[in-house]
């Protein structure tokens, strides 16, 4: 019994880095010493208010820390581009949002697979080894993020928080704030998926004018050109390999 909740309390605490780093990344990395609330389970004796509010906290964080992790990781830029891709082929549901999400998330563990690597064996793996301390893991897991995000940010997007906020901006982008970084990649990442996005539309946009032009042509003005151009539109995009090849354009905009 007690070896099973000790692995629990270890496991919580783990999963309790990641989201306390997502929310305030930099003041722990001020502290000299980070103190995670302890999770106990007590049969018929008192429990502390003050504990059990951290716990409450702390289950908080974790409920959170999935949409910070995703949105610091490539995931905005491919789910954005692949509904796109769905809008441009003009099916409404298909691929359905499971198989996007899904495809997304598979795509997003691809090319953050370098990045987890160097976490889990930098930070993750010592940490659970007691071979370092908490303060060194959320440091190591910042350093490995910030690397990753500041090959993807565009200056002009951190800038743009330095001007609203009027402060001076840092001499390198190593000394920006991780609440200056994190919205600064975001932005950074869906202006790359619209443009991505605007590039897919193009040929099928063509397609549709096309058909529509034939129609009229034809005198056939009451029959809506959408469903003349989708099956063009499908065979064309099954004919050039559609999926491989917007898949390697997602994959390569990363390097």
């Amino acid at each position: 019994m007690r070896n099973c909740l000790g692995r629990t309390i270890q496991v919580l605490k783990l999963l309790s880095i990641f989201a306390c780093f997502f929310i305030g990344g930099e003041a722990f990395a001020q502290t000299g010493n980070l103190n995670l609330p302890g999770l106990s389970v007590n049969f018929g004796q008192g429990t502390d208010l003050v504990d059990t509010i951290q716990v409450l906290v702390l289950f908080t964080l974790l409920s959170l820390a999935p949409a910070f992790i995703i949105l610091c990781t490539s995931f905005t830029r491919i789910i954005v581009v692949l509904s796109f891709m769905r809008q441009a082929i003009g099916t409404q549901s298909m691929p359905p949002n499971q198989l996007l999400i899904g495809f997304a998330l598979f795509l997003s563990a691809f090319v953050m697979m370098p990045t987890g690597k160097n976490i889990y064996d930098n930070s993750i793996q010592p940490y659970m080894n007691k071979q370092i301390t908490t303060t060194d893991a959320l440091s190591g897991i910042e350093l490995e993020l910030r690397g990753f995000m500041t090959a993807q940010v565009r200056k002009a997007d951190i800038g743009l928080f330095y001007e609203v906020t009027g402060e001076q901006a840092p001499n390198t982008i190593d000394d920006v704030p991780l609440h200056y970084l994190i919205p600064a990649f975001i932005i950074s990442e869906l202006k790359t998926a619209f443009q991505i996005g605007f590039l897919l539309y193009i040929p099928f946009l063509i397609l549709d004018m096309v058909v529509a032009s034939v129609l009229m042509a034809m005198g056939m003005m009451m029959l809506p050109p959408v469903i003349i151009s989708m099956p063009f539109k499908l065979l064309l995009f099954v004919l050039v390999d559609g999926w491989q090849l917007v898949t390697g354009s997602i994959l390569r905009s990363f390097n």
